[in-house]
């Protein structure tokens, strides 16, 4: 990654919807120059896809919360079943496999704390493979739309 390839990563965070031309003009590159590097970028995989910022409370789901989850037995076909499981309910946004403490960090959006409760009660608590598990319910996010850049050691 040079400095144009992190320069049309970060534009295409803050807007992926703007054009190629658009994109080539801001960075004061050829469009064809533009084009080529972000299939480069997409081909290498830095670039994954293009997504829609969704606000869940516009979708009913004014309630988010992380959910810490310990499972056992810690094998790869459980922590592999249990993810998939998981990530296919409606309720879940995000499902992240932790070291340390938790085995599994779930981030859920639902309706009220009444839905909450019962996403917890309905569907969490009845899995055998699940130990305990911990709800902390979110006020604010925020998000940034794009990583900044890491500072070089060198630099001090």
């Amino acid at each position: 990654m040079d400095e144009l390839d992190s320069e049309i990563v970060r534009l295409l965070q803050t807007d992926a919807r703007q054009s190629n031309r658009e994109l080539a003009r801001k960075l004061g590159i050829a469009p064809s120059t533009c084009l080529e590097r972000v299939r480069a970028l997409t081909r290498r995989g830095v670039i994954r896809g293009y997504h829609a910022d969704i606000d869940p409370a516009a979708l009913n789901r004014g309630v988010q919360a992380m959910v810490s989850v310990q499972v056992r037995p810690l094998s790869r076909t459980v922590i592999n079943t249990f993810k998939q499981s998981v990530a296919e309910q409606p309720e879940v946004l995000s499902v992240f496999v932790l070291a340390g403490g938790d085995d599994f960090l779930l981030h859920v959006a639902v309706q009220d704390l009444d839905h909450l409760h019962a996403f917890l009660l309905d569907r969490l608590s009845k899995r055998r493979e699940i130990t305990g598990f911990r709800t902390s319910v979110i006020f604010q996010q925020v998000q940034k739309s794009a990583p900044g850049r890491l500072p070089d050691p060198e630099d001090g």
